[in-house]
């Protein structure tokens, strides 16, 4: 059975910084790429950041890039994104998502979804 847990969320102010974590089981971490999408209220579901199976490429939204940092360690089965100069509109749910077998999730214009699993999420609030 797949799981893939988020945590790490939770209520920080402006400038502030958060790391989430992201762990799995039931599927073979080290050969896929991995991604953090987000939703806020009222919006829809957007790619913030994803990574290679093998580290080797990235993506990060424009609205996140130099402040958010996203690795892997394979060796437990983790993902990471570090979140620095937090802002309230980075505020929403964040989703950890594991893409298909040998097949990329990072694209030069975000992060594909098709064929994924997906975590529960983990909720981030900024406050002004």
């Amino acid at each position: 059975q797949v799981q893939v847990v988020e945590s790490g969320g939770g209520l920080v102010q402006a400038g502030g910084s958060l790391r989430l974590s992201c762990t799995t089981s039931g599927l073979t971490f080290n050969r896929r790429a991995m991604g953090w999408f987000r939703q806020a209220p009222g919006k829809e579901r957007e790619g913030v950041s994803c990574i290679g199976a093998s580290d080797s490429s990235t993506y990060y939204a424009d609205s996140v890039k130099g402040r958010f940092t996203i690795s892997r360690d394979n060796a437990k089965n983790t993902l990471y994104l570090q979140m620095n100069s937090l802002k309230p509109e980075d505020t929403g749910m964040y989703y950890c998502t594991a893409g298909p077998l040998y097949r990329t999730i990072v694209t030069d214009t975000g992060c594909a979804t098709t064929g994924n699993y997906w975590g529960q999420g983990t909720q981030v609030t900024v406050s002004s």
